[in-house]
């Protein structure tokens, strides 16, 4: 287990937190929150304003994945949160022959998956994995299980090392003092539970979650 930035290599794009607190209304957090298609493709004060496939985006990521987990062709991996498949989709072009499963509580974003991933997606939650125990080499969960209620988020964590036969990975929205709290409410659309790195590595002992992890801060 261990604090680790895997993502480093993931696009940066400019974010004016003020624009965003000022026109964020209760409806944009209740459309945001049903992760449909005003979340993934719609207006971009609902969530991605466009969430299309480009390789500048996970194609620079995956391979410090495959270096910290040794994977290979023989190795499995589960998506929770997985969207439209993206990440698993540059996992599979990087190494032939993986096996993966993706799932997310968003219908319309399995239902609009890109194509090659389509078979290996499925829609659920985060707090409930169907799949039996120690399954995968490595479990992902990007973003993800921070949206869920504090309890939900919990067992989410439960689950996400219950599944995991070997190594984890999670990212989820903290802060490291008042001033990241503070940009942390002024983005945030869509997260319910989101806590001090203190609060997040209490809750990973906790829960038994033993994964390596990272921080979201605007």
């Amino acid at each position: 287990m261990g604090e680790i930035d895997l993502l480093k290599n993931y696009p940066q794009t400019k974010r004016n937190l003020e624009q965003r607190q000022e026109r964020k209304t209760a409806e944009d957090h209740r459309i945001g929150r049903e992760f449909a298609k005003d979340y993934f493709d719609g207006d971009r004060r609902y969530g991605y304003g466009g969430y299309k496939y480009h390789p500048r985006f996970w194609q620079p990521v995956v391979p410090d994945f495959q270096a910290r987990y040794g994977l290979s062709k023989e190795s499995s991996i589960l998506d929770v949160g997985c969207a439209k498949g993206f990440m698993l989709h540059d996992f599979c072009e990087l190494i032939p022959g993986i096996k993966v499963q993706g799932i997310d509580i968003s219908e319309y974003a399995i239902g609009n998956a890109i194509d090659d991933m389509k078979p290996y997606l499925r829609v659920g939650n985060a707090k409930e994995l169907p799949f039996a125990d120690k399954s995968f080499d490595l479990v992902i969960s990007i973003n993800t299980i921070h949206n869920l209620a504090v309890e939900e988020c919990r067992l989410a964590l439960k689950e996400i090392q219950r599944v995991s036969k070997r190594a984890a990975f999670i990212t989820v929205d903290a802060y490291r003092n008042a001033e990241e709290k503070k940009r942390m409410d002024m983005w945030n659309l869509t997260a319910l539970t989101y806590f001090s790195v203190e609060g997040w590595k209490k809750s990973f002992k906790e829960t038994g979650y033993r994964g390596d992890y990272y921080w979201f801060i605007p």
